[in-house]
């Protein structure tokens, strides 16, 4: 049976601290997850319009073994200038891989596309996505908010306002398992135009809603309910989507272990969103494993690592739309409106 760590949060995994960043003016933020030490890093990219930096050197055969921090951010891809703040306060804190007497922070970053959500964008000549990454690791904590903030903060789905989603799963075996999910995808989260998630066969409790699926199911479950065909954002067209996302473990894992975390936990987006992995969205998943458990896990504890990366990611996309709170000059509504 599976349970939620204390807070239900991706920092239940120990040795990890969320931070966010965000401009109401602008509709849009920054998430980051930085590493207390680091941490053994993969990354799965399954969406076909990704933004990201840095993400070559998480494959297996490549020599970076472990990373400092991850970060989400809005901005289409302006906002990859987040990784750059995020670069600079790990900086001042001597925080980095050692080079040739010089510390150099490795910080991975995908981004997702809010430019048209109804926020001001009029930035000048630069965009803000660097400074937001620097205050982003200024805010880190383990206890931080979802729904509207970070780089939840103008993201939206088919129909509603998306969010900055979080959720964790603590196995049998000891180990621990987060997500942290940042919702801007071109599908839908609910069943149909209802208030019924789909991922609820793995809701524990009532984390969002306690609703079940609908039954019977609606006349319109099956219909495909996309972003750009239900209402044209300003003038939106495909490509303004994206779902990213990070599942992090305290277990002991390979780099190619790593890898396959995040494979599996893209089956939360599947199991979240219908549809998901279109072409339209950059969907990604970061992997990490800090070891702060100290467990290597036999075949079976495996599976079941995995298996729970897939459920808690989905958990963690309908947290991020049931927790979304209005705003002035949202373009869609949020869940609670339904």
């Amino acid at each position: 049976m599976y349970r939620t760590g204390p807070r239900n949060l991706i920092t239940d995994v120990t040795g990890l601290s969320v931070g966010n960043a965000a401009d109401a003016r602008l509709k849009s933020g920054v998430t980051v997850v930085l590493c207390d030490e680091p941490a053994v890093a993969g990354v799965q990219v399954l969406g076909g319009a990704p933004g990201t930096r840095e993400t070559d050197l998480l494959e297996p055969q490549n020599s970076i073994a472990t990373i400092h921090a991850v970060v989400l951010s809005g901005g289409s891809a302006f906002g990859l200038d987040a990784a750059s703040g995020v670069q600079a306060a790990l900086r001042e804190k001597n925080i980095g891989v050692e080079v040739g007497g010089f510390r150099v922070p490795i910080v991975p970053a995908a981004i997702l596309f809010d430019l048209r959500n109804g926020g001001d964008k009029d930035w000048g000549r630069y965009p803000p996505y660097r400074e937001l990454g620097y205050q982003a690791v200024q805010a880190a904590t383990v206890d931080f908010a979802i729904g509207t903030t970070g780089a939840g903060t103008g993201a939206l789905t088919s129909g509603l306002k998306g969010g900055l989603g979080s959720a964790s799963t603590v196995l049998d075996s000891g180990v621990t398992i987060g997500a942290l999910a940042a919702v801007n995808p071109t599908g839908s989260v609910t069943v149909g135009r209802g208030r019924h998630f789909w991922a609820a066969p793995f809701e524990i409790g009532d984390e969002f809603a306690g609703l079940g699926y609908p039954d019977p199911l609606p006349e319109d479950a099956r219909k495909i309910l996309l972003k750009y065909r239900d209402r044209r954002v300003g003038g939106q067209e495909e490509g303004s989507n994206t779902t990213i996302a990070v599942i992090a473990t305290d277990a002991v894992l390979t780099k190619a272990a790593a890898k396959r975390l995040a494979i599996s936990a893209h089956d939360g987006f599947a199991r979240a969103i219908w549809p998901t992995h279109t072409p339209a969205d950059g969907d990604l998943v970061f992997a990490l494993a800090t070891g702060t458990s100290g467990i290597e896990l036999g075949a079976d504890a495996a599976i079941d690592l995995f298996a729970a990366a897939g459920a808690t990611m989905a958990r963690a996309i309908s947290r991020g739309v049931y927790t979304a709170t209005p705003a002035d000059g949202d373009l869609f509504p949020v869940w609670s409106s339904r």
